[in-house]
């Protein structure tokens, strides 16, 4: 898009957002430092890892016009917007992360997934296991190999169940680390297409697997 015409889309459609109105940024703003500041304080305790600080010592910047931004003029009627720099952080940031969540979409929807069904299967795990989960990486792969050899297990077992030799499944994951209420709540949501390949005279044809 040229500048001309980016200038032309702002002008009608962008109005920068305003985080230092929103509940969540004031609240946070009031209390990282004293918080911080109490943690650090604290001999008993670890200190908080760096990317915890980086986290919401950045979020605490994003879309302030203050620490940064772009200035979009129109060449045509001279027109001006200005554009804050975002923080592009992954914690909680809602306009980063949705951001991120819509661009992740749009990719799996546009290059990955095929134009078939698509089921989503959550698995949640006790809550002592939680904790053990979420400082383990390696576990948590361990334990996803096995979530998946079970659902791989159930379609390709329809499918040969119906004549199919060599049945092939597709599958995405995503982590998520929290619930509702933000608590540490560790699950898997899966993307699997509903149903297998099958390769047939070199095509791939799809047949659905109905869910258990």
């Amino acid at each position: 898009m040229g500048l001309p015409a980016l200038a032309t889309k702002l002008n009608s459609s962008y109005e920068r957002r305003r985080p230092e109105a929103t509940l969540l940024y004031k609240t946070i703003q009031q209390n990282w430092k004293t918080f911080e500041a109490n943690w650090q304080s604290d001999f008993n305790r670890a200190p908080l890892p760096k990317y915890v600080v980086k986290e919401f010592e950045e979020y605490l910047k994003c879309g302030i016009l203050a620490h940064g931004f772009l200035r979009v003029k129109c060449e045509s009627c001279e027109h001006e917007k200005l554009v804050a720099f975002s923080c592009k952080r992954r914690g909680f940031c809602p306009s980063c992360g949705g951001k991120r969540m819509a661009e992740t979409a749009a990719h799996l929807v546009d290059h990955v997934i095929p134009e078939v069904p698509v089921r989503q299967w959550v698995l949640s795990v006790p809550i002592p296991m939680r904790y053990w989960l979420s400082s383990n990486p390696k576990l948590i792969t361990q334990v996803l190999r096995k979530i998946i050899r079970v659902i791989d297990g159930y379609y390709k077992n329809k499918a040969k169940a119906f004549g199919v030799e060599k049945p092939r499944t597709g599958a995405i994951t995503f982590l998520q680390r929290f619930g509702s209420a933000l608590n540490l709540n560790l699950h898997f949501h899966i993307l699997y297409l509903d149903g297998i390949y099958e390769n047939q005279d070199d095509q791939m044809i799809f047949h659905r697997i109905f869910p258990p």
